[in-house]
C-alpha cells in the first residue's frame, strides 16, 4: 500500500511524533495507518507523543559563533521546566543541535530534524525523541536563525535570551571591535529593538502608526495641520524605540546606537554598519501553564 505527504501529516498529528518517524512508520507498514500507530507504540515513540501534549515554554536560548567557519546561530529549544535548562544531556543536545546548524545550515526546523546530528549517527530528531524519553519532559525545537559574516553571539541569563549580530567592517580584528559588537548585542538583549532602521519597517506598520497618532491628536482637539505636524514629531520618537540604530545607546545617553557606531569606526581607522540581528527570549510568544504549588503537591500524593 502505497502512502502520500498527506498520510505522513495525518499520522504526526495523531501521534504527536516526529515527521521522520512517521514517514518510517508508514514505509515499514505498507502504508496501513493503524499498523504504523502500532509500530510507533511499540517503538516506545508513543510515550513521546504522550508528552507532546504538554506546554514546553521553559529550556534554553543558545547564541554562538563559529569564528572558523564565520558563521553563527540563535537557538531555542523549548522544554516543560526550567530545571531541565540545568541538565547536562539536555545542554549537550541543544550545543550539538546549534553545531549542526552552522555545519549544515538546513532550511527551516524541519529540515534540521531530518539532519544527522553533530556528535551523532542519529537524525537530530531521533536525538530529540531520546531526550524526551530520558529526561521525561516535553521538549522542542522552535526556532533558529542562521548567520555569515563578521558576527557577535550574547546570551544573558543563563539562556533566558539570545542575540546574534551581524556586521559588515574592515576593521573586525582590530582591539576595540570586540568589546563595541558586545556592547551593541547587549543593547538588542536590554532594549528589545524591532527593527535595525526606519528601512527595515514594513510600510503598513509606519502607515498604521500614522492613523493611530493622528486619531490622538485629532482627539486631544487639534486642528488637522497642527495634528500633522504633532504626527510627523511623534513617528521620530516610534522609530527611535523600535530601531537600533536609533535608540538611545543604553551605556551613553548622550550617543544613539548609530553615532556610537560612527565614532568606533572612525576611532578604529575603517567602516563598520550593522547589517542584521536576531534577538530570541526563551518562551516569548508561547502561552505557560500556570499550576497552584499546593494543587500540584495534591496531584503527586493522589
Amino acid at each position: 500500500m502505497a502512502f502520500t505527504a498527506a498520510d505522513v501529516k495525518n499520522l504526526r498529528e495523531r501521534t504527536g511524533c516526529g515527521m521522520m518517524d512517521c514517514k518510517k512508520a508508514l514505509t515499514e507498514t505498507n502504508g496501513d495507518m493503524d499498523k504504523a500507530i502500532e509500530f510507533l507504540r511499540e517503538k516506545g515513540l508513543a510515550a513521546a507523543a504522550k508528552k507532546a501534549g504538554r506546554i514546553a515554554a521553559e529550556g534554553l536560548v543558545l547564541s554562538v559563533v563559529d569564528p572558523e567557519k564565520k558563521a553563527g546561530v540563535v537557538l531555542e529549544v523549548n522544554a516543560e521546566t526550567d530545571f531541565v535548562a540545568k541538565n547536562e544531556k539536555f545542554v549537550k543536545f541543544v550545543e550539538d543541535v546549534a553545531k549542526t546548524i552552522i555545519d549544515q545550515n538546513p532550511a527551516d526546523v524541519d529540515a534540521l530534524l531530518a539532519a544527522q546530528c553533530a556528535g551523532s549517527t542519529l537524525s537530530v530528531q531521533d536525538e530529540l525523541t531520546d531526550k524526551i524519553q530520558v529526561i521525561g519532559e516535553n521538549m522542542k525545537i522552535r526556532r533558529f536563525c542562521r548567520m555569515e559574516g563578521d558576527l557577535i553571539a550574547y546570551v544573558h541569563g543563563n539562556g533566558r535570551i539570545g542575540v546574534l549580530v551581524q556586521f559588515e567592517t574592515d576593521v573586525a580584528g582590530k582591539d576595540g571591535f570586540e568589546e563595541y559588537a558586545r556592547d551593541i548585542a547587549m543593547q538588542i538583549a536590554a532594549v528589545t529593538p524591532e527593527f535595525l532602521d526606519e528601512n527595515s519597517i514594513p510600510a503598513e506598520r509606519v502607515e498604521k502608526e500614522k492613523e493611530i497618532l493622528t486619531a490622538q491628536a485629532m482627539n486631544e482637539g487639534k486642528p488637522a495641520n497642527i495634528a500633522e505636524k504633532m504626527v510627523a514629531g511623534r513617528i521620530k520618537k516610534f522609530f527611535k524605540e523600535i530601531c537600533l540604530v536609533d535608540q538611545v545607546f543604553v551605556k551613553d545617553s548622550e550617543k544613539t546606537v548609530s553615532q556610537y557606531t560612527e565614532d568606533t569606526a572612525k576611532k578604529l581607522g575603517g567602516s563598520i554598519k550593522i547589517t542584521s540581528f536576531a534577538r530570541y527570549e526563551k518562551g516569548e510568544g508561547l502561552e505557560k501553564k500556570e499550576e497552584n504549588f499546593a494543587d500540584e503537591i495534591a496531584k503527586m500524593v493522589k
